[in-house]
């Protein structure tokens, strides 16, 4: 079937980008490509990303990620964020998938051929074990012979006062100097555009800045390109005259005769609906203004004097004219949101 919508997902801007994190790191990268690589792609981005050599593995926030992408790569480290249930410990860990512990239980409920990266919680408070507690747990898996890595989440590192990101630091340091020798990794994207190398650092975790992107004011920190480039075909021209309305509600009513291009990309395709009365599309190279409000499967567009026919591509966001972030202000949300929305009616396509 022709495709009605396309993620285009450039290899050579990711690639780029995990250069140029590597680099401001100063180690290599476990790269997350949870909720489908961010809305990216998994089997797309995996594919294209596996043979850099800045990428050491990969991270996952679910199982069922975990045990795709373990048979995907098989052999390439895949390390699995959030605690799985106690039936899933032992299938994982046939699968070679890194598992994070975060209590004695944890550690204890661990099959002999598992590898543990140790979760510690140093002010985020979502998941891990508090530095007083982690070092014994660190130190049962170090009897037992599953410690590979240690590891914690910055909850302000993308922000412009770093004192609270410094003072988490502060904590894991103390907990890895109370350990052996182990992978440990800090660092997300904002961790790695604030500070650049961590001292005592492994590895680096850069999730959206992997994707192309940063706050305002970590951008000029690395050169990165965003990867996605998001389109749809043009399903339908017709003519709207003067005083007829367009879309649900009749929120938009023409004051003269207008061309309009029905596109085949909605809400139920991660655009937001929010963004009705502010979104813009590129198409016949102009920013044109989508038309009323904005449906599940797809949108108007006035295309007015320009020569548009069914079957040609309509860009949303891109290295263009429009990005995500143009999108997500529309929407009232954040780039995170609008990327791991691309549904999966819309086809993942690598390109150079």
């Amino acid at each position: 079937m022709l495709a009605r919508a396309q993620a285009l997902i450039s290899e050579s801007a990711l690639w780029g980008n995990l250069t140029a994190l590597a680099r401001r790191a100063g180690v290599r990268l476990l790269l997350p490509v949870k909720a489908e690589a961010y809305g990216h792609g998994l089997e797309t981005v995996v594919r294209l990303a596996a043979g850099h050599p800045d990428v050491w593995g990969f991270a996952v926030a679910v199982p069922r990620e975990a045990a795709t992408l373990a048979a995907l790569l098989p052999g390439k480290p895949v390390l699995l964020l959030t605690p799985p249930a106690p039936e899933e410990v032992g299938p994982l860990a046939d699968l070679g998938v890194r598992l994070p512990v975060a209590s004695l239980a944890e550690a204890n409920r661990l099959p002999p051929h598992a590898r543990a990266h140790l979760k510690v919680d140093t002010g985020m408070n979502r998941l891990g074990a508090r530095p007083e507690e982690a070092v014994a747990v660190g130190w049962r898996l170090a009897e037992r012979g599953l410690l590979e890595g240690a590891y914690t989440h910055f909850a302000t590192a993308d922000e412009p006062d770093l004192r609270f990101a410094r003072e988490q630091f502060a904590r894991f340091q103390a907990v890895l100097a109370a350990l052996p020798p182990v992978l440990a990794h800090a660092a997300n994207g904002g961790g790695i555009l604030s500070f650049g190398a961590l001292p005592g650092m492994s590895l680096a975790r850069p999730g959206l800045a992997a994707y192309g992107f940063a706050p305002p004011h970590l951008r000029s920190q690395a050169p990165l390109r965003p990867v996605m480039t998001l389109r749809a075909r043009v399903t339908h021209v017709h003519s709207v005259y003067s005083g007829e309305t367009v879309s649900y509600g009749g929120l938009w009513r023409a004051q003269q005769e207008t061309t309009v291009a029905t596109v085949g990309l909605g809400y139920a395709d991660g655009y937001p609906r929010n963004a009705t009365g502010q979104a813009q599309v590129l198409i016949g190279g102009e920013r044109r203004p989508v038309l009323g409000r904005i449906c599940m499967d797809q949108m108007m567009v006035d295309v007015t004097g320009l020569n548009v026919q069914v079957g040609d591509w309509v860009e949303f966001w891109g290295r263009g004219a429009i990005t995500v972030s143009d999108v997500a202000c529309w929407g009232g949300t954040v780039e995170y949101e609008v990327l791991t929305g691309v549904g999966s009616r819309v086809e993942r396509v690598a390109e150079g």
